[in-house]
């Protein structure tokens, strides 16, 4: 009984319940604060903030040059 009552609250609860997607105004802050960071100006500015504004899931590779690959 109880696990049927856990379902139908979360059926309620889960259209209801806020999106975490990052918004194109969250990724513009981040990308400016990061192009700030490096205090990159001009050309390397706007680069920079071209491939951070893409929507490209770019794998960031190893840590340590001598780590295992998967």
């Amino acid at each position: 009984m109880l696990r049927y009552a856990i379902v139908a609250l979360l059926t309620v609860i889960m259209p209801v319940s806020p999106s975490f997607a990052v918004t194109g105004k969250d990724k513009m802050a981040t990308c400016k604060f990061g192009a700030d960071d490096q205090k990159l100006q001009g050309a390397a500015r706007s680069a920079f903030m071209k491939k951070c504004l893409s929507n490209k899931d770019d794998p960031r590779g190893s840590a340590a040059p001598d780590a295992p690959k998967n």
